[in-house]
């Protein structure tokens, strides 16, 4: 990932939930293979999943992690735990239920200051049984600028699947 074109949205970013509202966000994708620890799908703040998963239906929404900032040893997330999000590209849902960005200083970190003053999610794309080269392949595929609905109602069309596997198939 880039960021020397990145512009930082605010010192302290926090997106407020909507309701059905739609937005632009700059979408990454994360796989098994670079997830911290590397490797494995532990995420940070489950909600539905006890692991980084989901087949991207309403009832079953795909992992996705957000940017952060910490102070006093606490994290505040850029999206709270639990939020949905469709993303019409992806035919997916997905739910915050990880934190993007490293270290002792996140807020540094694109994910939280994020792309073009757009915010940044990471969705988790799985690829596990894909292997790292192809999970790498996908994860390109799906990066960009992309319009999603913050807290959708369930009806949306859904491609149901593991991106790596049903999104990303032959990218």
């Amino acid at each position: 990932m880039s960021t020397s074109s990145a512009a930082p949205l605010a010192t302290d970013v926090s997106y407020a939930p909507q309701s059905n509202g739609s937005m632009q966000v700059y979408l990454t994708g994360y796989s098994y293979w670079d997830n911290t620890p590397r490797g494995s799908a532990q995420i940070a703040r489950p909600v539905l999943h006890r692991q980084a998963g989901g087949t991207g239906t309403y009832n079953d929404p795909i992992t996705v992690a957000v940017g952060h900032s910490k102070s006093g040893g606490r994290s505040r997330m850029d999206f709270p735990a639990g939020m949905r999000f469709y993303f019409p590209n992806l035919q997916k849902y997905g739910v915050v239920e990880d934190l993007c960005g490293d270290g002792p200083r996140p807020q540094n970190g694109p994910c939280h200051s994020g792309y073009q003053g757009l915010a940044w999610l990471d969705i988790y794309v799985g690829g596990r049984s894909t292997g790292e080269a192809a999970s790498n392949r996908c994860m390109r595929s799906i990066t960009g600028v992309q319009n999603v609905v913050m807290n959708p109602t369930p009806g949306y069309p859904v491609q149901p699947g593991e991106i790596a596997l049903s999104t990303c198939r032959g990218a």
